[in-house]
Order: C-alpha cells, then structure tokens, then sequence
C-alpha cells in the first residue's frame, strides 16, 4: 500500500508551475470518510459518516477496533448528514476530552464532548457524551461540521445556513439563529446553565436579540476551516451556491466579520434585497467558478496552509480541492495577489476532507475510495533524505548551526536558508565539501529550514531553530 504513488503536474492557466505533488496511499479501507484530525500525537484519526472514528497508527495500520463508534446516535439517512466534525481539546494528552460534530436521528445538529478510555487510548468511552449544544436544522443539507480550536483555546464551530436552496429565510444574515455562523465557545467554562461558556470578547455579547456565541456570519455551507498560526489567520472554504466556490482569509482576532452570505455568492451579487453596505462585508480572497475554471467543479473542500518541515516549497501556500473535479488546487500570495493553481483531476475520488499530522504535514481524503493519501513534493524527496545522513549541529544554534553529510561519497554544494512563512534568506556555498557552516548569529529567534544540496543536485530539507 505505501508504494502507490500518484505524481501530478500543478498547472496555472497554461503555464507550468514548478511543482509535482505526489499523492502516497497512507492508509485505506474506510467507508465514507469525511475528516482527519491528530492528537499531537503519531496517529491519525479518520472521521467517518456513518459514526466511527478510526486509528491510522504510526506504522500506517489501521487498528481494527474503532476509536469511537457512535452509528447508534448519527443519523444515516444519506446526503449531508452524519458524523461531521472532530476536535481534540488542546489539553487532551490530560484530559482525554475530544468533541464531535453530528446530525442525530432527528435530523438536528449536536456537539458533544467525549472521553478517551483511562485504560486504553486507542478507544473512547462511547457512553462518556455531554452534549454542549443542539441545533435545530430547518432541512437535510448545509449542515457545516467542522470544528477546530483556535489559538487561543476556544472551540470553534462552522455551521450551515440550514438548507434548502438560497437561503430561503436568510438565516445567514440572521443573529437570532446559530445556521450560517462560525460560533465560539469556552469549552472549560459551563455557565447559564449550559455545558460551555460564552468568551467575554465574542463580538455580539452585549447585542440585543442577537445570539452570544455568535464569532462570524453569513456563511452558506463552510466546509472545512483552519487556523494558520504563523500568520494569524482563519481559512474558510464556502460552498457556492450556483456557480462560485470561494476561499476566505481574515485574522483570527477579527470578530464580527459577515461573509456576505446570501447577499452575495462570492463576489457576485445574489439576492441583496434589505443587505447591509457592501463596504461592510469581508469577500473572499479568491473564488472560481463551476464551469469557467477549466474542469466541471461544484463544491470545494477546504483544507490548510502547509506549515510543515519537509517541503519548503509548500510553505504558506494554502491547499484545497473541488469534490467534483477531482482537482487539488494551491492559492499561493505572489507579486502583492492571490494566485491559484490546479492539479490534473484524480478520478473519482471525492476528496472530502484535508489533515494534518502533528509535524504539520499534509493529508487528503478520498471519500469515493476510502483512501487517505500523504502530500508531498516530488522534487524534494524525504526518502532520499532519510538514506543519505545530514546531521546539524548544534541544533538549537546561537551563533553557527554547521551542515556535516556523514556519508563518505557525498558532498555539499550550497545551502539555502528560508524563513519559517517559506521567505528565501540567504545562500550558503560549499565547494563540494562534506561541511557547510551557516552563520546565525543575525538571524532573530524562530524556525528556520534549510535546503541543501549536494554534489548530484539532490535536494535535502532540515529544520533549525535559533536561540
């Protein structure tokens, strides 16, 4: 299974980028699965619709017994309802609390707190569910579902607009109702008589008729959401309505942003009868549209900006991919604008979810074939890194970090050092030698990558910090 591997060319417009993804099968097997999460830890946990929370552990198995199986209280009547969303406490490692997003057999949404087995922390105490909060859902479909914690230890939760087509009752746009908002809430805090608390900063706290967990509205169908912590961001990719997908970006200490939702689809008007001023609204980074972006498309999957160690090419682009296409596109901020690029579709997978492992390498999820692929970059192979020894040291660096190829019939050429947002820094040449020596002692505190090169022209990645 590890050896399937998928290499694809990224295009813009007709252009080639200098790219190659490459999809490695990380693990399969899965019916419908709809997410992936970690718990800072070596597992994977895969979200399926039915109900079931699975283990992918760090040899890549996926352990037969289920993490959590809850197909008993989801509902399993098809469409957009079911096991939606998963989130672990950020003190989980203690606490063992994580939080679900599902719609029950009454068709409503719930967010419930669950705990992990004391005994064993590959299964969950399936009769351990606090439910925080129920939401009625008008119909069937928008349901949202996602759930993350931010960065500053509040839970976050998208919702949908309630369904049908439209927005028919404008619940978007609407501050009595919780459909077409990202809410936040303090899960560590149970006040008023409800299982969570409400954050002191929320933005409509002291608003009349509007609803205090409330952090952002005008929202049609945000399917999948994630924090950028680097720059202090929040992405959100919301589902269009008849032909315009988009991707959001704002700071995450921004409260009180309306999406523009049903106002507006994307950037394009849609129904702006009673919409407040334009002006007043956050429109989307970028959009594209169903049938004018190459490829039929239809609904986009949200996913991450690439924060990890491995791939320094991949660093602050922010990946995503439309369900109907097959296509995995890449937004990347080049020359002051947004550009967007899309892979060559891969048949019939349905890819309904990204993850992260807790190094912050990337994932995608194929629900049509249950499969859960790694991302990587062809042109920097960790393979080939993991053959030839590069050791750094010393590692923490104040002053120098040197550069040693511990194999005899390798040597260096140069290194390259970027910043930890992927800005290229400075060059350092090696005549061909087994060392390098970098000097830091200019570099501010932080992460920083390396890319180095030897004799062959084989590109290595490593991480340093400087103290």
């Amino acid at each position: 299974m590890k050896l399937v591997t998928i290499i694809l060319i990224l295009w813009s417009g007709c252009n080639l980028f200098a790219q190659q993804l490459t999809f490695n099968l990380h693990a399969a097997g899965f019916n419908n699965p709809v997410g992936l999460k970690h718990a800072n830890d070596n597992r994977l946990f895969v979200v399926e619709k039915a109900g079931l929370i699975k283990i992918i552990d760090a040899q890549q198995n996926v352990l037969t017994t289920p993490f959590l199986n809850i197909d008993n209280l989801v509902s399993n009547s098809g469409g957009e309802r079911g096991l939606l969303g998963l989130a672990f406490h950020p003190n989980y490692a203690s606490n063992g609390y994580f939080y679900v997003n599902y719609i029950n057999n009454s068709g409503n949404t719930v967010i419930s707190r669950f705990s992990t087995s004391t005994t064993n922390a590959n299964v969950a105490t399936a009769n351990s569910e606090l439910i925080l909060l129920t939401i009625n859902q008008p119909y069937g479909n928008h349901n949202g579902g996602d759930m993350a914690f931010g960065p500053d230890g509040y839970l976050y939760i998208a919702t949908g607009d309630g369904g049908s087509g439209g927005d028919p009752e404008n619940r978007s746009q609407d501050l009595t109702t919780l459909l077409g908002k990202l809410l936040r809430i303090d899960v560590n805090q149970a006040t008023n008589g409800n299982n969570y608390g409400i954050p002191q900063d929320n933005p409509f706290i002291n608003t009349p008729n509007a609803l205090n967990e409330i952090w952002a509205y005008g929202l049609r169908n945000p399917w999948r959401f994630s924090f950028d912590t680097v720059n202090n961001t929040i992405w959100i990719a919301d589902v269009g309505q008849n032909n315009i997908e988009e991707i959001n970006a704002v700071n995450t200490t921004t409260a009180g942003i309306n999406y523009g939702w049903r106002c507006y689809e994307g950037n394009a008007p849609y129904n702006t009868s009673g919409c407040p001023d334009p002006n007043t609204l956050q429109f989307p980074v970028a959009q594209y549209t169903h049938t004018g972006s190459g490829n039929f498309k239809c609904s986009i999957t949200g996913g991450y900006v690439y924060r990890g160690a491995a791939f320094p090419n991949f660093i602050g682009k922010y990946f995503f991919a439309d369900y109907c296409s097959d296509e995995v596109g890449i937004l990347s901020f080049e020359n002051n604008a947004w550009n967007m690029s899309f892979t060559p579709p891969l048949n019939n997978k349905g890819f309904t979810s990204f993850g992260e492992d807790s190094a912050g390498e990337l994932y995608i999820v194929a629900s049509l074939t249950g499969e859960v692929f790694k991302i990587t970059d062809a042109n920097l192979s960790v393979e080939e890194t993991n053959k030839i020894n590069i050791q750094l040291y010393p590692n923490p660096a104040k002053t120098e970090v040197n550069v040693r190829a511990t194999n005899s019939s390798i040597t260096l050429q140069k290194v390259l050092v970027y910043s930890a947002d992927g800005k290229y820094l400075e060059t350092n040449w090696g005549k061909n030698s087994s060392l390098i020596t970098i000097n830091t002692a200019n570099l501010a505190k932080g992460l920083y990558f390396l890319e180095i090169y030897d004799s062959n022209n084989r590109i290595f990645t490593k991480k340093i910090a400087k103290n």
